[in-house]
């Protein structure tokens, strides 16, 4: 029991040291290797190319694909450029494992001191993050260590020895296992070296050893795709067709193994040497010899997972790029980049309504409270996507941009359920009754609408860019509006003691509607408080207060 306990242990610390690894590379480099694969595209030679480099870094094909398959979904790139990206992925990922399977234990420790001083001195900076990845190194080599003294006594026992007979007499079920364990530790990486360390010390034999290699290959693929289940079909076209190249590669090398033993093995001293070249071999032999391919998989993925017609992309997050979570900076972005999408539907939502009181348009305002809908699901995802960034990943910015952005998303969904609001009490208290405004109502609504979307637009600028004069610009005009308001409904009394008709008739909705106005303008003016707030521009009083409570503030 101890044996096995050892073994899982460095089993674990070997997984481990790969998920470190992966995730401080996309943290501190991530932003710059999106960039370098998007701009890699030219043709499938170049793209193939990126991807060897960037998984090289990232020890990842599946955090590669996630990269590759949400530039598809964005439209960047085409299908056949992504697959032939994901060719060269593989081919990565495998030279990594023919890396670490060199003796490389004296950097295991050197990698773990410099690390864990790295981490612990400057914790918050690109070092501290850089210090994460040199531990991550470290406890790979040393895991492997591990893994080759732990696996000697526990595999001496008859059972054990047992049981490995079995699995030696059927191919299928060591790609199957392989698959398992694969898509289990979230790795290939760590598989193939697990089962070359485990290969050397005569645990399994080699072409055991090899059949499990498959598998872990095949298991990437199928982690892959089990990753993006839950994806737009865009994205999950290119998991799917990077999991048809790899099914295609195992059912044409499984029946070589064999042959594979029999020419090669005199060549390569060492069992280590020999999993890992095959894991290599088989690869290279797949990128090259399927890549001429990319074009016929990309056609057969479209007709498998066919993408359905949209009426319109205003209805579906844009920006929410799921594999850039694991680089929270970036993922900042994209959220930040998501809350002003839904901004821009608030703004077509707020300039149609002056359409609809204007000209009585039903069929206008029935598509303006759908949108809010749009609003609302956006709210809904931003807010789910936040969530899911480490916050320990943060620095003190980039936690507060987070919390700025809950709050900017959180104010806009609120001003999309005013003015929802305000459209059914137009339906109701104008349009079907069939009364209008008085000329002098109607211009002071002009002019406050006016205001309103010149302020929202100053409210999103403010948000984008953080400029402080322009938030103070933007609070100024929250005074302004109010004393507009006081000043309109003073106005609108006046015309109700001149017995005007069409005030008497529209008294109730004119004050509501310019009350309203006056709600949706406290929500966007909200916007600037946190931007004064970190410049040290807020006054410790009723400024302060208002920013807890912009609603209630008159």
């Amino acid at each position: 029991m101890k044996h096995l306990l050892n073994l899982l242990a460095a089993v674990a610390l070997l997984v481990w040291g790969t998920h470190l690894v992966r995730t401080g590379v996309l943290r501190v480099f991530g932003g710059n290797l999106r960039k370098f694969l998007a701009r890699s595209m030219r043709n499938r030679f170049t793209a193939a190319l990126s991807g060897i480099g960037v998984t090289a870094l990232v020890q990842s094909s599946t955090a590669t694909s996630l990269m590759t398959s949400s530039f598809v979904g964005q439209g960047l790139i085409t299908l056949p450029a992504a697959l032939a990206v994901m060719r060269g992925a593989d081919v990565g990922t495998a030279l990594m494992s023919v890396l670490f399977s060199t003796d490389l234990s004296w950097l295991s420790p050197l990698f773990i001191f410099t690390g864990v001083v790295f981490s612990i001195t400057r914790p918050a900076s690109a070092a501290g993050r850089f210090g994460r990845i040199l531990i991550g190194l470290g406890l790979m080599l040393l895991a492997l260590q591990l893994v080759v003294q732990a696996t000697g006594p526990l595999f001496d026992s008859p059972a054990m020895r047992a049981v490995l007979v079995s699995i030696s007499s059927d191919v299928l079920l060591e790609i199957t296992i392989g698959a398992a364990l694969a898509v289990v530790a979230y790795s290939s990486l760590a598989v193939v070296l697990l089962v070359a360390a485990m290969a050397t010390s005569a645990v399994v034999p080699l072409d055991v050893a090899l059949g499990l290699v498959l598998g872990a290959n095949l298991g990437s693929g199928v982690l892959a795709v089990l990753t993006t289940a839950k994806s737009d079909i865009a994205v999950r076209q290119v998991t799917v067709g990077n999991l048809l190249f790899k099914l295609l590669g195992v059912a044409v090398a499984a029946p070589f193994i064999g042959m594979y033993l029999q020419y090669v093995r005199p060549y390569v001293n060492g069992a280590t040497q020999l999993v890992v070249l095959y894991h290599l071999a088989f690869n290279v032999v797949v990128s090259v010899g399927f890549i001429f391919l990319t074009g016929w998989v990309a056609d057969l993925v479209k007709r498998l997972l066919p993408v359905p017609k949209e009426g319109s992309s205003t209805a579906r997050p844009q920006h929410l790029d799921p594999s850039a979570l694991s680089t929270p900076t970036l993922a900042i972005s994209n959220a930040a980049r998501e809350a002003l999408h839904q901004a821009d539907i608030v703004e077509t939502m707020l300039i149609g309504m002056l359409n609809v009181i204007r000209h009585n348009d039903l069929k206008l305002a029935e598509e303006l409270r759908k949108l809010d809908d749009v609003v609302d699901r956006l709210y809904s995802d931003i807010k789910y996507y936040l969530t899911k960034i480490s916050r320990e990943a943060l620095g003190e910015e980039e936690s507060k941009r987070w919390t700025d952005i809950i709050s900017f998303t959180i104010n806009m969904e609120q001003v999309g359920d005013i003015i929802e609001r305000v459209i059914i009490d137009i339906e109701d208290k104008k349009i079907k009754p069939q009364r209008n405004f008085s000329e002098a109502g109607m211009a002071e609504i002009v002019e406050l609408h006016e205001r309103l979307v010149s302020n929202l637009r100053l409210g999103m600028s403010v948000f984008l860019n953080g400029n402080v004069r322009d938030a103070q610009k933007l609070l100024e005009e929250k005074a302004r509006f109010r004393d507009l308001e006081r000043a309109y409904a003073s106005t609108h009394l006046t015309r109700l003691m001149d017995r005007t008709a069409p005030s008497m008739e529209t008294s109730s909705l004119h004050i509501d509607l310019i009350s309203d106005l006056k709600r949706i303008n406290s929500h966007i003016c909200s916007i600037a408080y946190p931007i004064l707030d970190s410049a040290g521009a807020l006054a410790p009083s009723r400024l302060r207060e208002s920013r807890l409570h912009p609603i209630d503030n008159p």
